[in-house]
């Protein structure tokens, strides 16, 4: 790696000319290049204040202030093609009006420059994007975006630069996004006036999550004398009481130059960067002082509690433990750097896996069923802190869980870690270090926001290696080092707040009763003019969001603008102990080696399939060979950067009612530990434990928990999985393994008095799926670790039980579908054929079905799912086009913008199954009409070519989404090698959507 920065120094030596000899400059890394820049150099407005070279992450941090503005900037140069920008500002609110929140969906519906409608939404169309999005946090807001093309960026930085520094505000935006008082029905007015507004479902919806809830009231609670006191995404209740005035107020105030903070990332050139952020946007403003810095929290001089109320959770295990309970500290500023990564690291060792002091004291002791929300270490506001508790407990169980973690404060205190734990944390540390993602810029501007938000060095934060030198002396000097840490901050801390959270009854009454008082008090205040002018106010709205938009203003990518090849990722396969398939992919993996395999699940009897996802979970967490739970846990801190089983799914390419059923085993480790991977993942084959009933009744909780904590954010998902349930004959498993029905499994155990009858069925499961009978293998690696890998891999076959005479499939329709691989090495003349055994019910009928799930929710969640077509059929990327112009030219405008829900649209899945979906939704059967309503839209073709040929840019946005090195060739893994090229060529070849006779 240090190969590379000399080489940038002899470029030093040269001088620089960008103009000049520019071909020199498209074969040097992007990181070489910026260590040519020099502190104290002007361009295009800015002065470089900063170079700094990081090498474990194979970047150069370059820092920037805008001469006039003082607006600060910091690009990161790092050979990686998926480009990123982001624009983020401090924004501190007051009230729980969320003021903040309403400002970053409103700024996004049209600007000076683009004044039409939503140019946000419409921009998914008409770009390449690998991500758009916009986030309001606690203290500040970020814009961020990233592409892979060149122009794209271009065009995208435009939008953005321009909806946040000049958007329209307009009243109407404010009424769509925020709230405003509407008839029940806009065209009648004689029905009665109700709150309307994306944000205001939104956050109707995010209060349905307990979880979501304690977090908010945490952080209100322990830091409440500023803006961290209130919901800066607004509480539904406080959210009417904001005016339009005040918006635009807000914004004037904050999103100006002199309070923004500028991210790029990638291997563009920075120089056009700059140059278009000065004159597209900074040039137009002079600096100002900024009022918006963060005073420090006053410290308690002694702890504080608090108690308050949620809504029940119809899926608790136990109705009578429903109670969370959690202390939390509040810590250091998060601009020192150092002493935040050692609290951050303190953090992962009190409750982090089974070893952890808390797991064992907490979630081992019975009283609940897992963490607290927000556990362990939150770094996003400017002081950071740490919460442990317990959830799913009885009430009068909170002294007890107090006692308990005062107890182990102190234990921790008297003893400190074992040796192997905190090189276990270290050495996760190193493998994050050099695990490749295709959203590092995404990664990056998130880790950096909030330190460099509180006007800490971003630069320092990146600088990981230093750091982990740092705290290795620190240990080495004072081995009571972290000790002294829990003993100041946990032990002498009078700045510690107790949480309590307890579920009424009524709560969601009571929620509907103040909702109802509200809406009176405001409706009470208004005259009769103003009620008549709401009313033509609602009409006008309706004609706004009905009227077709001229989007000519807009910039935009043609198909023509599509790299027309996608990159061939080379493939070998070889067969280990001559019948195993194992699939090599030689990447630069940075000294990381991936493994994966796929084992069937056809012979496994039905009565024990419910129970595979469970299976999953506890397989690698209940002990293996001569290692208890605890010692496996800590062997796989050691040695792999982590190893996760889960349920596989694959349907046919060709046929509907053709699917794999089995089970992926992952894992990756670096180079050096291998071998030590591979003997893990032959013991949990060959040997794994099951007598460890406690602390698989422990596991079987916690699950529950999870799965239940989970609905109020993917109920859209659990609503689609379960209208596609007898769709397909796949769509049964699907159900089972992910949807509403493995919740209420999971409830079921988890409410046993004796989970041994369960206990008992997975020795049973191992049998049928723990052997190298239909299994088949992965790797991913650099090509000088490929000889290891495959002696690893051959060894790991040939080690695990085969049966000892074969079993057959419990489904009798079993189709063998093979394909043609390339042999590893390449050295015989003629391709291997690999063999998968597919599911066939050739009896299967599809048959219609409705669901209604009763939830305690104000907002809905819906699914409506529709059979199509296999993946290789020629309608199928007519269909994948059909299901993005749905969304964006009729399903959006309807469910979102006139509905009010938060999200709303269509897709088509590989499966051929076409989902209608609705997030955070105030309708219901509403919004199943406007599904109905979608169909006959597109039947009478009303769009045109352009619109599909945006359509088709939104597809291959996906269809050429970057591939970590990491996951190339896992596609191939999973189903024969048809993959993306297919549907790429049939889109690119696709003639038009055929239109209605109104069209032609």
């Amino acid at each position: 790696m240090w190969s590379r920065y000399r080489a940038a120094a002899r470029l030093l030596s040269r001088g620089r000319s960008l103009n000049q000899k520019s071909w020199r400059w498209k074969s040097v890394p992007a990181n070489e290049r910026a260590l040519l820049y020099r502190v104290g150099e002007q361009i295009h407005g800015f002065t470089v204040t900063q170079v700094t070279a990081v090498p474990e992450l194979f970047l150069t941090a370059v820092k920037l202030s805008h001469d006039s503005t003082g607006a600060r900037y910091l690009h990161v140069a790092r050979e990686d093609s998926n480009n990123l920008f982001s624009l983020q500002f401090r924004t501190t609110p007051m009230d729980n009006t969320g003021v903040p929140h309403i400002l970053e969906h409103t700024v996004l519906c049209g600007s000076q420059q683009y004044p039409c409608r939503d140019p946000f939404f419409k921009m998914l169309n008409r770009s390449l994007s690998t991500f758009m999005n916009s986030f309001t946090a606690s203290d500040y807001t970020l814009y961020p975006f990233s592409t892979q093309n060149p122009k794209d960026f271009q065009n995208l930085l435009s939008v953005y630069l321009d909806a946040a520094f000049f958007p329209c505000l307009r009243q109407l935006d404010f009424w769509q996004e925020g709230w405003r008082l509407e008839h029940e029905n806009p065209a009648d007015p004689q029905t009665p006036l109700i709150f309307k507004g994306v944000v205001f479902n939104e956050m109707k919806g995010a209060f349905t999550d307990n979880e979501r809830v304690f977090a908010q009231h945490l952080q209100n609670k322990l830091l409440p004398d500023h803006t961290y006191g209130v919901v800066s995404g607004g509480h539904p209740l406080s959210i009417p009481d904001l005016t339009w005035e005040q918006l635009k107020q807000f914004h004037a105030s904050h999103y100006h130059p002199s309070n923004s903070r500028f991210f790029t990332y990638g291997n563009f050139p920075l120089e056009q960067h700059l140059k278009q952020i000065h004159e597209d946007a900074l040039v137009k403003f002079e600096r100002i002082e900024s009022k918006t810095d963060i005073p420090k929290q006053k410290l308690w001089e002694k702890p504080q509690e608090h108690h308050i109320t949620c809504g029940l959770d119809s899926f608790a295990a136990d109705p009578s433990k429903q109670t969370t309970v959690s202390v939390s500290y509040l810590l250091t500023d998060i601009t020192d750097v150092f002493e935040t990564f050692t609290l951050s690291l303190l953090s992962s060792l009190l409750v982090d896996g089974p070893n952890s002091p808390f797991y064992k004291a907490l979630i081992e002791s019975g009283v609940g069923t897992d963490f607290s929300p927000d556990v362990g270490f939150n770094g996003s506001t400017r002081e950071a802190y740490f919460s442990v508790g317990l959830q799913g407990i009885a009430k009068r169980d909170i002294e007890t869980v107090k006692q308990i973690i005062a107890r182990t404060v102190d234990e921790v205190i008297a003893k400190g870690f074992e040796e192997d734990r905190i090189e276990a944390l270290l050495h996760k540390i190193e493998i994050q270090l050099k695990h490749q993602s295709t959203s590092f810029g995404l990664a990056l501007t998130s880790y950096i926001a909030s330190c460099w938000n509180q006007d800490g060095d971003p630069v320092e934060l990146l600088k990981i290696a230093d750091k982990v030198s740092r705290f290795r002396q620190c240990l080495k000097e004072n081995p009571t080092f972290l000790q002294e840490k829990v003993k100041m901050y946990f032990k002498d801390n009078p700045h510690r707040l107790t949480l309590s959270m307890s579920p009424e009854e009524d709560y969601y009454d009571k929620q509907a009763k103040l909702e109802a008082e509200k809406l009176k008090m405001k409706v009470n205040a208004l005259s009769e003019e103003e009620k008549t002018q709401i009313f033509e106010k609602g009409l006008e709205l309706i004609d706004l969001q009905s009227k077709p938009q001229d989007t000519s203003c807009l910039p935009a990518l043609k198909v023509s603008d599509i790299e027309p090849k996608i990159p061939f990722t080379v493939l070998e396969t070889t067969f280990a102990a001559d019948e195993v398939p194992v699939q090599y992919c030689a990447q630069p993996t940075n000294g990381v080696v991936y493994f994966r395999a796929v084992s069937s699940l056809n012979t496994l009897p039905e009565e024990l399939k419910p129970y595979v996802p469970l299976f999953c979970t506890v397989i690698t967490k209940l002990g293996c060979g001569a290692l208890d739970y605890r010692e496996q846990a800590q062997r796989i801190e050691l040695k792999t950067g982590g190893m996760s089983v889960s349920p596989h799914i694959i349907p046919d390419d060709s046929h509907l009612d053709v699917y794999e059923q089995g089970v992926l085993f992952s894992s990756l480790c670096l180079d050096r530990n291998l071998p030590d991977m591979m003997h893990l993942w032959s013991e949990i084959f060959n040997n794994p434990r099951f007598e460890e009933e406690e602390h698989f009744r422990v596991l079987v909780k916690k699950t529950a928990q999870e799965l239940s904590n989970g609905i109020p954010d993917c109920g859209h998902l659990y609503a689609s999985i379960r209208a596609s349930k007898n769709l397909t004959p796949s769509g049964e498993l699907q159900e089972m393994f992910s949807g509403m029905d493995q919740v209420k499994l999971m409830k079921r155990i988890a409410e046993m008095p004796d989970v041994k009858p369960v206990l008992r069925k997975l020795p049973r499961i191992k049998k049928y799926l723990l052997n190298s009978d239909n299994i088949r293998c992965s790797v991913n690696a650099a090509p000088q670790q490929m000889s290891e890998a495959s002696k690893e891999v051959e060894k790991f076959i040939k080690g695990i039980t085969r049966s000892k005479k074969e079993r057959k499939p419990v489904r009798p329709h079993v189709i063998e579908k093979s394909s043609e691989v390339r042999p590893a090495g390449n050295k015989m003349p003629s391709s291997l054929q690999i063999t998968r055994k597919l599911i066939n019910d050739p009896t299967f009928k599809p048959c219609p079905m409705k669901t209604h799930f009763v939830l305690p929710f104000p907002v809905n969640y819906i699914g409506e799912c529709v059979r199509t077509v296999p993946y290789t059929a020629t309608d199928y990327a007519s269909l994948r086009i059909l299901a993005r112009l749905m969304t964006s030219k009729f399903l959006h405008r309807e469910i979102r913008e006139k509905g009010g829900a938060y999200g709303g649209g269509a897709k088509l899945n590989h499966n051929g199954i076409f989902t209608f979906y609705s997030y955070r939704d105030p309708n219901s059967l509403a919004t199943l009409k406007t599904f109905e309503k979608a169909v006959e839209w597109a039947k009478s073709g009303e769009f045109t070519q352009e619109d599909i040929d945006e359509a088709k840019l939104a597809v291959f946005a996906a269809v050429d989404a970057p591939i970590a090195p990491s996951d190339k060739g896992t596609l191939q893994l999973g189903r024969a090698l048809v993959g993306w090229l297919y549907l790429a060529q049939k889109i690119w070849i696709s003639p038009k959507i055929p239109h209605g006779s109104n069209d032609e």
